[in-house]
């Protein structure tokens, strides 16, 4: 098995405490999204446990273990993620009865011997029963077991959780090797390149906005809010538009905008959006950290439209549209 070139040093760290039998009880692999942190769990599960790892401490992808894995019948590794709901749809948490039922499992002995493997992706998305139900099991770990914690945003974990982990957190790769990686994957220089700036220099992002629409998504952001500066769009006109369509995506990508922006008038230069004044650099900030509030309102019952609204109508430097025009 190959990682991405930027988890090697997190594999390493995992691959001997592995070999070395120094492995903490609970482990927290956390960073954003794209950079290919469950890839790294999936790998040090299976590399815990074959009984052939090669001498890179991965999985041979032979052995008995390695099979019964690949095919999901392992029984000596539990996955926790969502579940159905009685109605059909994916649940958006995960629940207190499944720690429950986890603890429960995880009190057994190991059918093989050897270690017993918990995944809990996404770790962050537990909800607050359930987060106290795992601090019991944390607390008083089994022996020979490892429960391994997969999470976006570990702020959201409770900090007793976070304690009790040995933290193995995911950073994105330079710029140069995230580029080099997406060349690998046979994505040309210009569009890589963009794709890498559009996503922050998140590589794992940047390979999937490549293959779909997304970076045309980024730029219709742009022009929407080119147009609200200079007066050509309403506040309701564009809130509509992102309503209609991928409201979560438009606001991460207005808010890195606007950051964007900001950076640029710091410099005494002009970005796409239309602002020149210096005095927009604080407003700029300003709304940064009200377009991210308006993301986290979106998982929430308020309206979104009028949160979308709320957010556009306090862009910097808006000119409006006169009556009748």
């Amino acid at each position: 098995m190959t990682l991405q070139p930027w988890l090697i040093e997190n594999w390493r760290v995992l691959a001997g405490a592995l070999t070395g039998n120094r492995l903490h009880h609970g482990l927290l692999i956390a960073g954003p999204a794209g950079l290919g942190k469950r890839a790294l769990a999936d790998a040090f599960a299976r590399a815990a446990l074959c009984i052939e790892r090669d001498s890179d401490g991965y999985a041979c992808g032979r052995c008995r273990s390695c099979l019964l894995v690949a095919a999901g019948s392992h029984p000596d590794l539990v996955r926790v993620t969502f579940q159905l709901r009685d109605d059909g749809k994916l649940r958006t948490e995960i629940t207190v009865d499944q720690l429950r039922a986890l603890t429960q499992r995880l009190s057994l002995s190991s059918q093989f011997g050897g270690l017993q493997i918990a995944l809990i992706d996404p770790a962050d998305r537990m909800n607050a029963n359930a987060a106290n139900a795992l601090l019991k099991t944390l607390e008083e770990p089994a022996s020979s077991t490892v429960i391994v914690l997969v999470a976006d945003d570990p702020s959201r974990l409770p900090a007793t959780i976070r304690s009790r982990c040995q933290r193995i957190a995911i950073a994105a790769p330079t710029h140069e090797v995230a580029l080099g990686w997406l060349r690998a994957q046979k994505i040309g220089a210009g569009e890589a390149s963009a794709a890498l700036d559009a996503s922050l220099g998140n590589p794992g992002r940047a390979l999937e906005w490549s293959a779909d629409d997304t970076l045309a998504v980024r730029a219709a952001c742009a022009e929407d809010l080119l147009a609200l500066t200079e007066g050509r769009r309403t506040p309701a006109e564009i809130a509509d538009r992102w309503f209609a369509d991928r409201p979560d995506q438009r606001l991460w990508f207005a808010a890195a905008l606007a950051r964007d922006e900001a950076r640029l008038l710091a410099v005494g230069r002009s970005g796409s959006l239309g602002l020149t004044a210096l005095a927009e650099i604080p407003k700029l900030a300003a709304w940064f950290g009200r377009a991210n509030r308006a993301r986290g309102l979106l998982a929430t019952t308020v309206r979104v439209d009028l949160v979308l609204l709320d957010l556009l109508a306090a862009w910097p430097a808006r000119r409006t549209i006169p009556r009748g025009v």
